[in-house]
């Protein structure tokens, strides 16, 4: 008998079909003489619909306020699950995010886990319950409901998998497994059986939707068995993602390239003509990191003349209050000559652990991406990553040309 944390996105739970056909599957489980826990995002839609009625009320809701209307999508979904399931003859309780209780700090929207209570749900498990959890949201220390950002249901899903020390952790979702990128883009993509935490976590950050990368973070920091699975498929074993150690241990070769990820979410911004002094990238990202924006890729030119280019990457939906910040609070302290936005650009990653023992996989990219007359902008590395920023418009004709230089089409 095994202890398994099951998390459903919102196309698993779309209608009352798919519902019933989520508590089919979880049955077949419970039969087998597993405990249970599933994590239910809300319905596909769902939460788009209830920021946008929000947004009929004012255009900029408070916070606190959005977070209560969000929370409630889940909420119908764990009621709907445990219904399904009772009506199949097992015994099923739902908790929402604050009932478990999932302690978080209070950075509403985008809250971060900091404990989790799981007396009751140990509890329910040892009486023969099916545990059913709102995905996605939690409660700050004042009793308030708060919400992970989107994709927070699969970090609902590796935290609680986490706190009741699980024995695997599956995550379903429309797609069969972790694919060496996006099979609408490339046709020729494929699945893979393995991935390491490092590289998914990488390919996460780089923008591949298949899971939040805190997600990643919390299953590779407390060592949680982390599958992810199609909802649609009966039968399929999906990709583990597990420890380079693991890969090594079971003469999995690790590849040169393991995966393509992209953005099409990212805007540049860009102060021109700043003093070339210490301290400048912190009186620039500092206003910028108070207002709790993420800061992705930076670059600093070399000075001139006494001044330098700053440019640095936040979420497109975040650049209008970043441009804000600055043009308010910094301009007129750093003297820049210009500030200004562009949200025409893209981010495209390839990631690997075989980029530890292999060189020119740089040159072999900046190569490819040249020869389609294709312009970078910005450069990031890490140790099994390059990350490149280009013009929007020719992001899907770069991933085409990148998966068929690296051969990603082949086992």
């Amino acid at each position: 008998m095994a202890l398994i944390v099951q998390k459903y996105g919102g196309t698993s739970v779309a209608n009352a079909d798919r519902i019933r056909s989520l508590a089919n599957r979880v049955g077949r489980f419970k039969q087998k003489g597993h405990q249970i826990v599933v994590v239910v995002s809300a319905m596909s839609g769902e939460t788009n619909r209830l920021i946008a009625l929000a947004q009929e009320i004012t255009p900029n809701p408070n916070p606190r306020e959005l977070d209560v209307i969000v929370s409630t999508g889940e909420q119908v979904t764990i009621g709907m699950t445990c219904l399904a399931l009772q009506e199949l003859g097992y015994k099923a309780k739902s908790y929402t995010g604050s009932q478990v209780k999932i302690l978080t700090d209070e950075s509403h929207g985008k809250a971060r886990i900091i404990n989790i209570d799981g007396h009751n749900m140990q509890k329910d498990l040892a009486e023969g319950y099916i545990v059913v959890v709102a995905g996605f949201q939690g409660c700050d220390a004042q009793g308030n409901i708060t919400t992970l950002g989107r994709g927070g249901s699969d970090t609902t899903g590796v935290a609680l998998a986490a706190a009741l020390k699980a024995d695997e952790c599956q995550i379903y979702t429309d797609v069969d497994g972790v694919y060496t990128t996006d099979p609408r883009i490339v046709p020729e993509a494929r699945r893979l059986d393995k991935i390491t935490f490092e590289e998914m976590l990488e390919l996460a950050s780089q923008g591949s939707k298949v899971l939040q990368t805190r997600s990643v973070e919390f299953a590779g920091k407390y060592k949680v068995k982390l599958r992810v699975l199609s909802s649609f498929q009966d039968e399929g074993e999906g990709t583990l993602i597990t420890f380079e150690e693991d890969s090594k241990d079971n003469n999995m070769e690790n590849p040169l390239i393991s995966g393509i990820a992209f953005n099409r979410d990212e805007a540049k911004v860009i102060i021109l003509g700043v003093p070339d002094t210490p301290g400048i990238a912190y009186q620039i990202l500092g206003p910028i990191a108070d207002a709790n924006i993420d800061v992705d890729m930076i670059i600093q030119n070399q000075g001139a003349d006494g001044t330098t280019d700053f440019t640095f990457t936040v979420h497109k939906n975040e650049m209008s209050k970043a441009l804000a910040i600055l043009r308010d609070k910094v301009q007129a302290k750093i003297h820049a000559r210009e500030i200004k936005g562009d949200d025409n650009i893209a981010k495209v990653s390839i990631v690997g652990v075989g980029m530890r023992s292999h060189v020119g996989i740089a040159s072999q990219m900046f190569r490819t991406l040249s020869e389609e007359g294709i312009n970078i902008q910005m450069i990031s590395t890490s140790e099994i990553k390059i990350a490149v920023v280009i013009e929007e418009k020719y992001m899907e004709p770069a991933v085409r040309v990148l998966h068929q230089a690296f051969e990603l089409e082949t086992a």
